[in-house]
């Protein structure tokens, strides 16, 4: 560095400021947005607080209902519905020791203090709910009929109300490859049958099997079978109250319609269906 000269002030000094531009610095907006969520959070969180203490059992029964999507579509799920219709799922785990184990059903749950709007099944649901409050009633007339209750499941189908009765290990429809009702199901079926007899809609029964297959030489299939004992399910509605003008048509459709799709042979997929057309 050259000496200043005498007399002479040294140079000043060169600054060099550089600037960092940040994009929206402290006046972004993503904070914002954090806080508007937390506040609706808070805001839901404390109108649940509310509605838990305003409310009583049977009305959070009916919100829970009205905003459940099963009010509309059909659901893979419990044997039953809830209360004396409650089973267990489709995709539990089982043990079955032999061809007459079954469980399952498509299901729906219904509020029974709601008759719902146009968008949630309206006068479809509220008929299903008074349905099933009957149905209810009659297996509650004895400890059996309550055991057997479990074995009835209640569907919300496009075509109309449908019930499927199951089987499983501890309970059979009908006696093994025959179109004999059971004691046990002859007197699930009157519970059912005095249950929908008040009811006028027109009814189809359909009878379903898996697909095991006969012993050779045997005349007998399961075509033959799963209408046969739709057609002894007919009869025994009948005796139970039902007018015979109300059947519509009675069919089996053998394994053709399997519950449990991936396995043909599950013995879940034998049933008896009750569709309360609309």
């Amino acid at each position: 560095m050259a000496k200043p000269l005498k007399g002479k002030a040294p140079p000043a000094p060169i600054i060099v400021k550089k600037i960092t531009v940040v994009a929206g610095g402290h006046h972004g907006g993503a904070w914002k947005v954090a806080y508007a969520d937390f506040v609706t959070a808070m805001m839901a969180f404390f109108l649940l607080m509310w509605l838990l203490g305003a409310t009583t059992e049977k009305q959070r029964k009916g919100l829970a209902d009205y905003f459940a999507p099963t009010l509309v579509t059909t659901r893979k799920g419990s044997t039953g519905s809830y209360g004396l219709l409650g089973g267990s799922s489709l995709t539990d785990a089982d043990h079955y020791q032999h061809r007459a184990g079954q469980t399952g059903s498509k299901t729906i749950t219904i509020p029974r203090d709601a008759a719902g709007g146009p968008k949630d099944g309206g006068s479809k649901a509220k008929r299903t709910a008074i349905l099933h409050e009957r149905l209810e009633q009659k297996l509650q007339a004895s400890e059996k009929l309550r055991k057997l209750a479990q074995q009835v499941g209640m569907s919300l189908t496009p075509d109309g109300i449908r019930l499927d009765l199951v089987d499983n290990p501890k309970f059979s429809m009908f006696r093994l490859g025959t179109t004999i009702l059971t004691p046990d199901a002859v007197e699930l079926v009157g519970a059912i049958g005095q249950a929908i007899a008040p009811d006028t809609s027109a009814l189809t029964v359909r009878g379903h099997t898996d697909s095991l297959q006969w012993k050779p030489g045997d005349p007998a299939n399961n075509w033959s079978l799963s209408a046969g004992r739709a057609e002894a399910t007919r009869q025994a509605l009948m005796r139970a109250g039902v007018s015979e003008k109300r059947f519509r048509r009675i069919e089996g459709v053998a394994d053709q319609e399997p519950l449990v799709q991936d396995n043909p042979a599950d013995p879940r997929n034998r049933r008896m269906s009750i569709l309360l057309m609309d």
